[in-house]
């Protein structure tokens, strides 16, 4: 059995985020999903739970770092192709994302990165299989 990954994200609006999400590709499982909490299904072993910032609180102690102004994590995705990588933080940008950064090209490895809605930092990378290999 392969390690699942379950991240889970504060949220103003869960509406706004479960729009986004959906907008750029990812499907929203309601099995695990109700007013305060819904499950993004990003692959068979990524998945991100969007918690309304009162049902985040519940899981911890600690203040809900406010991601406008500070970084609590960057969460990065795998694509399979440049044009994969475009196909997303084009999407996420047409889907109420903004840019997190320039696109950074080392030619063996392409990537773009962009904030949700809540400005959680999300980045796409392609990486070149013979580089990953240590071929290239």
């Amino acid at each position: 059995m392969s390690t699942k990954i379950f991240v889970n994200l504060p949220v103003k609006d869960l509406e706004v985020s479960k729009n986004f999400f959906t907008k750029i590709g990812y499907s929203i499982n309601p099995r695990f999903s109700d007013d305060h909490a819904a499950s993004v299904v990003i692959s068979d072993t990524i998945y991100v739970m969007l918690l309304t910032e009162p049902r985040f609180k519940d899981f911890t102690k600690k203040d809900i770092a406010d991601a406008s102004r500070t970084t609590e994590a960057i969460l990065c995705l795998s694509a399979e192709s440049r044009e994969k990588v475009d196909e997303l933080a084009d999407a996420a940008l047409a889907s109420g994302g903004s840019a997190a950064g320039d696109p950074q090209d080392h030619g063996f490895m392409y990537g773009r990165s962009f904030q949700d809605p809540d400005h959680h930092i999300w980045e796409v990378v392609w990486m070149d299989p013979a580089a990953v290999e240590g071929q290239g």
